[in-house]
């Protein structure tokens, strides 16, 4: 096809490597840094069909592999809401990163053009970024090949967050419609932000100072800039691992998920009782708080315990502001602690479904609700306001200043979330909005329920395609007759569960345990890593016996 003309001499650029594969997932593509060269310039070819499919609507593409080493990159497509990539496109995506040759990889191309009905005379449209990895402009360069190779009219905003970028998509998307989102700009993002956070807590005591671990990523002078534009001293940060210029410090033993996965402070914060903490990851789309108490023990708020705190004040708005039949409810993964489960369905009294792991998964659930919040446990997540809810908002009738109140507040609220994608700038402002018109500490607010102890263990397989699940991943379908030796073990333990689902990138399995005690959450999560190894091929060494 003459579209695909300089395809094949801008494709010499940029060759595949023989033997290697590449899939798309949720996180799209993401592996070591130095392989993906020839897989981020078929994005780029793959960003102008999806512009086309959608009649020339902006696609965003972002360089980043977040929380991951730095030696990794990866890169994504961003839909023309801001959200994740339509999920029937990953297979595309699939197939053109591990095309051969150049032949092949027009072919390819040829065959989406055909499946989508693709018109490929419409002017494509693409914005991109990056964050701060080493490999990120060599794989720009890579991009705007890619870009340049079907005619695309490309924007780069260079190194920014992967919020922020989802938020332009979504703001070019909607500019002059009913639904626009704000300013495509970096500065228009501050402004939103900012703005709905200082109008929620005007008038309300002043804060400490919140430290933030930046994990050494692209959210430290983001953030840094976003305090700047506020200007206020309800957002007084005191930014600890942002240094973005030593190579080998990103993510290194701090940012979100060191924090999730060891429970403890990250490296340069020496915690002081009565302080607040959060941590980003290092494309700043994952946040968790956490605090010491007077004995100096560590005590995470995890996404969990953010989802909570979220659903309350929104379930406590709503019924402030008098709007009949507008429903807050809850989406989680099979990852959520147990005991926030239970404090949101038998506390809070909200609606709670399950999605598989993966936030492409909990956004689409999430969608179907009034008002749907939700976060993973890690720390990723955000709240969707539907298209009623919306409308019941704006034909709300306030019949006290009480309910006016309560109502201005609900707007300020959908103005300060992202609600393309999970952010940890705007969390980190709703979380902070929230405490500071509750007037709590991290310690009120966690107080709300304790944490059921939890593991999460790894088994390394011969072959993770044999592990099939349903229930949202929280039940094994095959093999045959291990979730009925995984059911057994659970059955011993006070308040146990567990569950197994296959990794999505690695044959390995994850187990998932938790109970009412640590030693019995041990035990029971070794006891069915043990099982699994024994009963499914396990690789390696056997996990240890708990002891």
């Amino acid at each position: 096809m003459a579209h695909f003309a300089k395809v094949a001499e801008l494709s010499a650029r940029h060759p595949k490597a023989d033997g290697a594969s590449f899939e798309y997932g949720t996180a799209g593509f993401r592996t070591l840094g130095d392989t993906l060269e020839s897989t981020v310039f078929r994005v780029g070819l793959l960003a102008a069909l999806r512009s086309q499919s959608k009649q020339g609507k902006t696609i965003g593409v972002m360089i980043t592999a977040s929380h991951n080493p730095e030696c990794d990159n990866g890169v994504k497509l961003v839909d023309p809401m801001g959200e994740m990539l339509q999920q029937s496109w990953e297979a595309h995506c699939t197939r053109i990163a591990n095309a051969a040759s150049a032949d092949e990889l027009v072919a390819a191309l040829a065959a989406v053009v055909e499946a989508e009905g693709i018109d490929v005379s419409v002017q494509a449209r693409v914005v991109y970024a990056r964050d701060t990895r080493p490999s990120g402009p060599l794989l720009q360069a890579a991009l705007e090949d890619g870009l340049a190779a079907l005619g695309a009219e490309a924007t780069s905003y260079g190194v920014v967050t992967t919020p922020q970028l989802h938020y332009f998509v979504r703001c070019l998307n909607t500019a002059g419609t009913p639904a626009a989102y704000g300013e495509p700009t970096e500065a228009g993002y501050r402004a939103k932000y900012t703005g709905a956070f200082l109008r929620l807590v005007d008038g309300r005591p002043l804060p400490a100072p919140l430290h933030i671990d930046a994990a050494n990523g692209v959210g430290g002078p983001e953030v840094r800039k976003l305090a700047a534009a506020a200007a206020s001293p309800y957002l007084r940060i005191e930014l600890h691992n942002d240094d973005t210029q030593t190579p080998g410090r990103l993510n290194k033993d701090c940012g979100a998920d060191y924090v999730k996965s060891n429970q403890r402070a990250p490296a340069g914060l020496d915690l002081e009782p009565g302080a607040r903490y959060c941590s980003f990851d290092g494309d700043a789309d994952r946040i968790v708080y956490y605090y010491v108490d007077e004995h100096r023990s560590f005590h995470l708020l995890d996404g969990d315990k953010i989802s909570t705190l979220v659903a309350t004040y929104l379930r406590d708005l709503v019924a402030a502001a008098g709007i009949e039949d507008l429903q807050v409810g809850v989406v989680q993964t099979a990852y959520a602690n147990g005991s926030s489960t239970s404090y949101i369905k038998d506390t809070l009294r909200l609606p709670t479904v399950f999605a598989k792991t993966g936030v492409k998964h909990l956004h689409h659930e999430a969608e179907k609700m009034p008002i749907g919040v939700y976060f993973e446990a890690n720390g990723h997540g955000t709240v969707l306001f539907n298209s009623a809810a919306v409308d019941k908002l704006r034909h709300a009738a306030p019949q006290s200043p009480a309910q006016e109140d309560a109502i201005r507040r609900l707007w300020a609220l959908r103005d300060l979330i992202n609600e393309s994608v999970g952010d940890a700038m705007s969390d980190m402002l709703l979380v902070e909005a929230i405490l500071i018109c509750k007037g709590w500490t991290p310690a009120q607010w966690d107080a709300a329920y304790t944490d059921l102890p939890s593991r999460l263990l790894k088994v390394v397989v011969h072959d993770r395609t044999q592990f099939k699940t349903t229930n949202a991943e929280q039940t094994l379908t095959a093999p045959p007759r291990l979730q009925d030796a995984i059911d057994t073990l659970v059955a011993k333990f006070p308040r146990g569960r567990a569950f197994v689902r296959p990794s999505g990138t690695e044959d390995a399995v994850r187990v998932y345990a938790e109970a009412a005690t640590r030693a019995d959450c041990d035990q029971l999560a070794y006891s069915v890593a043990g099982t699994v190894f024994d009963k499914a091929g396990g690789r390696g060494d056997r996990p240890a016996e708990f002891i």
